[in-house]
């Protein structure tokens, strides 16, 4: 006879079963998601028959962690939304990440053919021990003859090496499949450990006033996404323009595969809030000392030096603020829809750039597929072909090498984001840089890397090194001189900064400055010199001045 207790927890039990299982179950498709640099929105769609009246659909495919507060749900043909509620598949047993799942499965695969060795063994074994026991035949069969002895003996011999040799191999075999599984079965506990965010389900209460169907919309957002962008540089030439190509790193770990689907980055950020600040009024009010503990002030303590103390009981004197804001350079290439690698001539074709907004938006009408697993993913952006001059530039003083750099004008069109570069020079890969257009005016200076084939020095002229005292005063004399060396067959123009040195201090004097006709930047001490370098030539220039500065001081040259 049941006890009431039990009774009462079947009945509990099955009312709740009711409740998770009387709705009609129905998968979305992902559509579309918008990636922002951090988070995403998913645009689902799915079609339902609907009868008259209330009715509950508990939506599959959904989502885990969603923003709640984004949620937006849309039905046609007079269906009313009267109730959304998300909720996380709690009757899983064990969610496991795709990178988890694939070494369970190896597990379970290696586990198999363990089994096949294992029974393989035992039936090695049983035939060796029938052989053994066929040893005893020459005191059991005394009717046989010698030779037909020692045939049957030569027999079992060489079937029992046989049979030892095999054994010995599973055994081998078994003991490499258990040192696997091992490997495994850590590497599994520790995909267990990461943040892996599971799917979630969405159930939906919708009245209609007539049975019908209907195309059900849902859009929500989620925070485990975003997007980052790189660059890589293209020059074949001197001559040629500089090839941009705008690629994006695109991850996403929302707990649902993003399967062919349509994907559009922006430039927004969800998080940081739509709401624009307030000022609120500015009361000044006399400073107030920091309260110390009982026993620890003395009476004979001024307000001064109780400035002067450390902070005790817990309480801070000094605070900091940061830019949350972070970006992801570091990716995995892979190939777009269906492993298909596009040429970005085409690339360009299916990418559509929305500025009518706040922030950009790039449409990709290429479909792509993301899965669940917080790895960056390439997309192809855009690419652009961007007319420049290319210029040499040098700072002798920091680096001895020159830097070929691709000026570019009117490149607020371009909807850059400050992401690193990958640079390619005629044909070559010449290393990375970063694009960061933040401080840049009229021009952008693009870093194409160093050029061997230019030669500089910077060398002290002794001849001009100088130490005088004049009085009180000490005089000192420095000189040097910078040598461009053209290796290439093609004529190039070169910048060459160098510095004179500028006193903040009324001892220290700057006299008889040498520019070389170089321009003077009196602020910053800059002299530049625009240079044209002919094949195989070698052109000189000179910087020299003289500190004067107390006896018995130090400057720091």
């Amino acid at each position: 006879m049941l006890s009431r207790n039990y009774l009462v927890m079947l009945g509990l039990l099955l009312a709740t079963s009711h409740t998770l299982f009387a709705q009609t179950r129905q998968s979305v498709k992902i559509k579309h998601a918008t990636v922002f640099l951090n988070g995403a929105e998913l645009s689902s769609q799915a079609s339902i028959n609907l009868p008259q009246g209330e009715s509950e659909i508990l939506f599959t495919n959904i989502a885990g962690n969603v923003n709640q507060q984004s949620l937006n749900i849309g039905a046609g043909n007079g269906v009313v939304i009267q109730s959304a509620t998300f909720q996380n598949n709690f009757l899983v047993a064990e969610v496991l990440s795709p990178r988890a799942r694939a070494i369970q499965d190896s597990i379970e695969m290696i586990e198999n053919s363990r089994t096949g060795a294992t029974n393989a063994l035992t039936v090695t074994n049983e035939q060796i021990g029938i052989l053994s026991q066929n040893k005893q035949v020459s005191g059991t069969q005394s009717g046989l003859s010698v030779a037909e002895l020692t045939k049957m003996l030569d027999l079992v011999k060489a079937r029992l090496a046989g049979l030892l040799a095999e054994k010995d191999k599973l055994n081998a075999t078994l003991k490499k499949t258990d040192e696997r599984l091992s490997l495994l079965r850590m590497q599994l506990e520790e995909e267990k450990k990461k943040d892996f965010q599971p799917g979630g389900q969405l159930l939906v209460k919708f009245y209609s006033p007539r049975a019908t169907s209907t195309d059900v919309n849902i859009s929500y957002v989620v925070p485990n996404a975003g997007w980052s962008p790189s660059y890589d540089l293209r020059v074949d030439d001197l001559k040629s323009p500089v090839k941009l190509f705008y690629k994006a790193n695109v991850y996403q770990n929302s707990g649902v595969k993003w399967d062919d689907i349509k994907i559009s980055l922006s430039t927004g950020n969800p998080n940081e809030g739509a709401q624009a600040p307030a000022l609120q009024p500015w009361y000044l009010a006399f400073y107030q000392p920091v309260a110390y503990g009982e026993g620890y002030l003395n009476k004979n303590i001024n307000a001064e030096d109780m400035q002067k103390m450390p902070s005790r009981n817990g309480v801070s004197l000094g605070g900091a603020r940061g830019d949350g804001t972070a970006y992801i350079v570091d990716g995995i290439r892979v190939n777009g829809n269906r492993g298909v690698n596009l040429p970005q001539s085409s690339i360009d074709n299916y990418v559509q750039t929305d500025n009518s907004g706040v922030n950009t938006v790039f449409d990709i009408d290429l479909p792509y597929t993301i899965p669940t697993d917080g790895q960056a993913h390439l997309v192809s952006v855009k690419s652009y072909e961007l007319p420049a001059s290319y210029r040499y530039f040098a700072v002798p003083k920091m680096d001895r090498d020159a830097f070929l750099q691709a000026q570019i004008t009117n490149w607020e069109d371009l909807n850059l984001i400050p992401a690193a570069t990958n640079i390619f020079y005629e044909g070559s890969y010449v290393g990375q840089g970063y694009i960061d257009m933040r401080n840049t005016k009229d021009t952008m200076n693009i870093s194409l890397g160093r050029d061997k084939k230019i030669i500089i020095r910077r060398e002290r002229d002794k001849e001009l090194r100088s130490v005088k005292t004049i009085g009180t005063n000490i005089k000192e004399t420095f000189a040097y001189t910078i040598s461009i060396r053209n290796t290439r067959k093609e004529a190039i123009n070169i910048t060459v900064l160098e510095q004179l040195p500028i006193s903040n201090d009324k001892d220290i004097e700057i006299e008889d400055t040498d520019k070389d006709g170089g321009a003077f930047e009196e602020t910053t001490g800059e002299v530049k010199w625009l240079l044209n370098v002919k094949p195989a030539e070698t052109m000189k220039k000179k910087i020299a001045f003289t500190v004067k500065y107390p006896k018995g001081k130090t400057i720091n040259l």
